[in-house]
């Protein structure tokens, strides 16, 4: 039977091949490991068990690699593992929170907010409806830019905790991260603040008034008791919600859900007093004296004059503008010369008011509310007396004032990227959470300006605090049932507003801190057992503090506009530069971004910035470059250059040290090619397709090196150098290459292409992979010098940790003027070199040429694997690298060794065993291995195809004529146009190019018995029985496994993939015993076999793809 083929592997038998111990006979085993060999007696993978050490098999790494919380070192790319790394880690909880409570309601909630409840009516009546919806329109398509932005940044990879920070860290660098980081926390900071001045507004203006502590005797100084009180109110309140945080912050957020109640229950309140408000208006009359209007405090009727009793009397309005009650009083002139008139505040939707509100009314400070349309006599004299009881305006507007401050109402957008370990699917619940969300919003902030335009008369709308309706809050007299809904809903909402800000603010600085990028914030990082950041909760009360001593809503509302726009600016520069720069880890999932959306938003964020304060914008501004500049200098030596050339050398200088300090992060891993050519005796490039396929997976990014070998001695040579170099490079210019050309000279090409591979580049920008092709006449070449210098270049690139690329047929290449409209790009992934094989099917498909080819993946299962569920591992592995990939597991059961492979092993090893014995010229020596290469298959084609017992000796009778007829000439036939050894065994292209080469005609050559014995007087005669031996001997079991994985894995291929344009497979690792250096050669033929373009891959030894951002 054919499996008795391999019982010898197993037995005690002599020094014959394959009668001895696989680990002992075979060149490609660790002889050193042998209860790790034992893993891997299998047929099937027997090809790569030499390296299963540092490459596993698929199967074995898939299920940990489709986790990311068990990825192999080199890709755990988390922070708490970098740093903790010794620490044994905590089980993690499985998320479970989906898009609508884990990032819409979130971002509902950080987004609405006290602007709308206190702000947004009166930004309205200053503004008019036309002017607030452009400001309205204007921040909602800033912050619906910025989630475009960060939803490419957040879908690119696991984000952990930190939100922009870790985005713009992480995609910037330190430095941008650091200073945007810090600014991010100052606003979070500030909105705390904001929120708490709001709590706190709400509470003394509308729920208690009496609860005043600093109380004004005149009516021009209550904004300076007000101020004091909101001082000292909200250091309380703040006090109190730092110690709730402290203390419990786990009922935070178990209470988030109730504010966030509140604000949708109050907004539906809104909308329910509209729909009310158009058949059956609230009653909220509004006293006007002449067109001026009037505040309602200390006043009962809206009249001059009284009826008490049989008598009339001077009003309480009548006491504020004249000396007494009685009529003949003396009165102010206006107060005389209008009339007291009573209009509805709340006309309602149906009421037309619309018209009125559409244009704006801007005021400067201390001026009285008046309406428009109404008749009044002016007086002569045009100062008012502020203790008369008119509205009057708190401060002067205009537009970009009031832009600042409604720009906050906008903000908490990042709440759902902050919560990204809390979800169950990241990739896709941010994007769609934070976009509806900021639809949501964006729609209730339109038709709210719209609806408060329609419905509430313009007097009402600029009155800030609501005193010509009785002390209520504007935006409660449009609400049903009752005003009280929208002042609780509003009270709570911005007390849990407060307490998130005072939440996440200090775990944003605590991240910062333990990044260690800010030395003086390290402090910051530590807290108490449970990681609960203790001291950054400290310092974010003292600046908290700060917002609140400004006590002014208005005032705090343009300062944390300005930290948030620099953030969102830097989100939107983030995105755009890595669309841009087209980094090999750049591929989000949100796919509908582009880099000219990402630069509006920055440029809107800038315009923003200018439009609400532009010394606030300077200031923010030159905090941000401080920080970016110490982070960037810090413990650096300054450079001084002289002009534009200094300039230049000190920045490439400084570039290639910081290239020296470490090797480059997995996000920023690219093949940095050292590409080996070949040039003829004029000094032209024999393969230029090499150069388009170097392009077509570069792009022009990143370090390309062209390098050549020429023979002899540099000083006899130069000339030849200089031709070289300049051939390369005007075939570089042809093929789009962008890179550098290096020729050397050596006194052989082994040697020549080992100082290319050390020597090439300079500092840190050196090249990791080496693209090389096929060496395709390695059979017919003298001393087999060919394929002796591929090898001892398979070894260097590993030896050095280089990738190593191998072009196979590189003749049928596309150039880069072909366009594939259809087709697939293969990969065979077997074993894991680092992610090598997923990333350049990616860089290929980014040029024009394989855009349209889609990729394929096909991994292999072995008898003890579970298919399906590799198979699912798999795919969620390729979901978290954002490649999209068909996915195919092959199965290759254990087999019975065919006898086909029997026969390619044994006619390899004749050769080589041949080869040892004779000593031939090279055309006697390929004319006799030719020779025994027919007899070995004229044997097995004339065995009995019933017979299961394979017939390997030379028939009887053939030997027989050989001693019967010595004189007889045995003639020995040989093709030029077939290699040394099996033509089935080549290519298509290499076929071609052979045929093209060759001469028709056969080559006869007669040889004697005699003539043998001449040729081998030092050895005994080559007889008969000696050619016996050769073909009776039984080949070595190890080699017949290799071959085994070579011919199956290349029927599944070639099964699979043979109309493919591209195969992409793992390459074997060489033998570490060299005396198996040609059987090397052969098992990579027979793997290739029947494919027109192959690329063999050997990973460097690192991970060079990663599913982080």
């Amino acid at each position: 039977m054919l499996n008795n083929l391999t019982d010898g592997e197993d037995g005690d038998g002599g020094g014959s091949q394959g009668d001895g111990n696989p680990k002992e006979s075979s060149p490609f085993i660790n002889s050193t490991d042998l209860e790790k060999g034992k893993e891997y007696d299998g047929k099937n993978m027997a090809l790569f068990e030499e390296e299963m050490d540092t490459s596993p098999m698929v199967s074995s790494l898939l299920s940990g690699l489709a986790n990311y919380t068990n990825l192999p070192q080199g890709s755990r790319e988390h922070e708490e593992a970098e740093n903790n790394e010794g620490a044994k880690k905590k089980p993690v909880k499985a998320p479970r929170m989906g898009t609508f409570m884990g990032v819409y309601l979130p971002c509902l909630q950080n987004i609405f907010g006290v602007i709308l409840f206190l702000r947004l009516t009166w930004v309205v009546g200053i503004s008019g409806i036309m002017e607030s919806l452009c400001m309205v329109i204007l921040c909602c398509s800033c912050t619906m830019l910025t989630a475009i932005s960060m939803s490419a940044i957040a879908t690119n990879g696991v984000v952990p905790a930190g939100g922009s920070y870790y985005m713009i860290s992480r995609s910037l660098g330190p430095e941008f991260g650091g200073a945007v980081g810090l600014c991010f926390y100052l606003g979070t900071t500030f909105a705390g603040a904001m929120y708490i001045l709001g709590t706190i507004e709400i509470l003394l203006a509308y729920i208690f008034p009496p609860m005043a502590i600093f109380k004004s005797e005149d009516a021009s100084g209550e904004p300076a008791a007000m101020l004091n009180n909101m001082r000292v109110y909200g250091t309380c309140v703040l006090t109190c919600m730092a110690t709730v945080v402290f203390v419990g912050v786990k009922y935070v957020n178990k209470f988030a859900l109730v504010f966030l109640g509140c604000v949708i229950l109050s907004i539906l309140a809104i909308y329910a007093g509209v729909i009310k408000s158009a058949f059956d208006p609230p009653s909220f009359p509004i006293c006007l004296l002449g067109n001026r209007t009037l505040s309602r405090h200390g006043i009962d009727v809206c009249a001059k004059i009284v009826q008490v009793g049989n008598e009339s009397m001077g009003s309480k309005l009548w006491e504020l503008f004249c000396s007494s009650r009685f009529l003949n009083a003396s009165c102010d002139e206006y107060f005389t010369q209008n009339n007291v008139t009573e209009i509805q505040g709340i006309p309602g939707a149906a009421s037309g008011l619309i018209q009125e509100n559409l244009w704006s009314t801007y005021l400067p400070k201390g001026v009285v509310i008046e309406k428009a349309g109404l008749t009044s006599v002016p007086t002569l004299d045009p100062l008012l007396n502020m203790e008369q009881p008119y509205v009057f305006s708190d401060m002067t507007s205009y537009f970009t004032l009031l832009v600042g401050i409604y720009f906050p109402s906008v903000t908490g957008i990042m709440a759902g990227s902050n919560r990204s370990g809390d979800l169950r699917d990241a990739q896709k619940s941010i994007p769609t959470g934070t976009i509806l969300a900021i639809a949501t919003t964006s729609t209730v902030y339109i038709t709210s300006v719209i609806l408060f335009g329609a419905c509430i008369e313009g007097v009402v709308l600029r009155d800030k605090f609501g005193e010509a309706v009785n002390g209520n809050l504007v935006v409660g007299t449009l609400a049903w049932p009752s005003p009280w809904v929208i002042v609780f809903g509003s009270f709570f909402s911005t007390c849990g507003a407060g307490l998130q800000s005072l939440t996440g603010a200090p775990r944003l600085l605590q991240a910062i801190s333990r990044d260690g990028i800010v030395p003086f914030l390290r402090v910051f990082g530590h807290g108490k057992a449970n990681g609960e950041p203790t001291w950054a909760l400290l310092l974010t009360a003292c600046i908290c503090e700060i917002g609140i001593l400004i006590a002014s809503l208005d005032e705090v509302a343009p300062i944390l506009s300005m930290f948030f726009l620099m953030c969102y600016m830097f989100v939107n520069l983030a995105c755009a530069l890595q669309t841009l720069l087209r980094t090999p880890n750049w591929r989000p999932r949100f796919l509908y971004y582009h880099w000219t959306l990402s630069f509006l938003g920055m440029s809107l964020c800038l315009a923003l910035m200018f439009i609400c304060s532009w010394y606030y914008a300077l200031v923010a501004m030159l905090i941000a470059g401080l920080i970016y500049k110490y982070i960037e200098y810090r413990g650096a030596e300054k450079e001084w250059g002289d002009g534009i050339r200094g300039l230049s050398l000190s920045a490439a200088r400084y570039a290639l040290l910081r290239l020296e300090e470490g090797p480059p992060h997995t996000k920023n891993w690219r093949p940095q090619l050292l590409v080996l050519v070949r040039v003829d005796q004029d000094q032209n490039v024999v393969h230029p397709q090499l150069l388009s396929f170097t392009t077509q997976m570069k792009a022009g990014k990143g370090l390309t090196i062209v390098g050549s070998v020429l023979e002899g001695t540099f000083l006899d040579n130069h000339p030849q150098v200089q031709r070289a170099e300049e051939s390369i490079r005007r075939q570089m210019e042809a093929e789009k290459v962008k890179g550098f050309c290096h020729v050397v000279t050596s006194s052989n090409v082994r040697d020549g292409v080992s100082h290319l591979i050390q020597a090439s580049g300079l500092g840190g920008l050196q090249h990791n992979a080496v693209l090389v092709g096929w060496p395709r006449n390695w059979r017919s070449k003298e001393d087999h010098q060919t394929w002796r210098n591929f090898i001892e270049l398979v070894r260097e690139t590993t030896a050095g940790h280089m990738a190593l690329l191998v072009a196979k047929n590189v003749a049928m290449f596309p150039a880069n003027t072909e366009r594939f409209s259809e087709g697939h790009i293969d990969v065979w992934w077997i074993v894991h070199d680092g992610g090598m094989l997923m990333l350049l099917p990616f860089l290929l498909r980014q040029h024009k040429v394989w855009r349209k080819c889609k990729m394929r993946i096909f991994t292999v299962a072995q008898m003890d694997d579970n298919s399906i569920q590799m198979k699912k591992d798999l795919l969620t592995f390729l979901y978290h690298l954002r490649i999209t990939a068909e996915v195919e597991v092959v199965e290759m059961h254990e087999s019975d060794i065919s006898a086909y492979t029997y026969e390619k092993t044994l006619v390899m090893e004749q050769r080589s065993q041949i080869l040892k014995q004779m000593h031939l010229t090279k055309t006697e020596r390929e004319r006799e291995i030719q020779s025994i290469t027919d007899e070995s298959r004229g044997s097995i084609r004339r065995k009995n195809p019933t017979n299961t017992r394979l017939r390997l000796s030379v028939p009887e009778e053939q030997v027989g004529d050989s001693e019967e007829k010595p004189e007889e000439e045995v003639q020995l036939i040989h093709d030029k146009a077939a290699t040394a050894f099996s033509s089935s065994s080549q290519s298509p292209g290499e076929e071609a190019e052979a045929e093209a080469e060759a001469a028709p005609e056969k080559v006869h050559l007669t040889w004697t018995k005699d003539k043998v014995a001449e040729k081998n007087k030092a050895k005994s005669p080559v007889s008969p029985e000696s050619i016996k031996d050769f073909f009776s001997m039984k080949p070595n079991q190890s080699n017949v496994r290799r071959m085994h994985t070579a011919v199956r894995l290349n029927e599944a291929i070639v099964k699979k993939s043979q109309e493919a344009k591209l195969v992409l497979l793992n390459m074997p690792g060489p033998p570490r015993n060299r005396k198996g250096d040609e059987n090397y050669m052969e098992f990579l033929e027979v793997l290739t076999e029947h494919l027109d373009r192959v690329l063999l891959v050997r990973g460097g030894g690192r991970e060079v793809i990663t599913i982080y951002s």
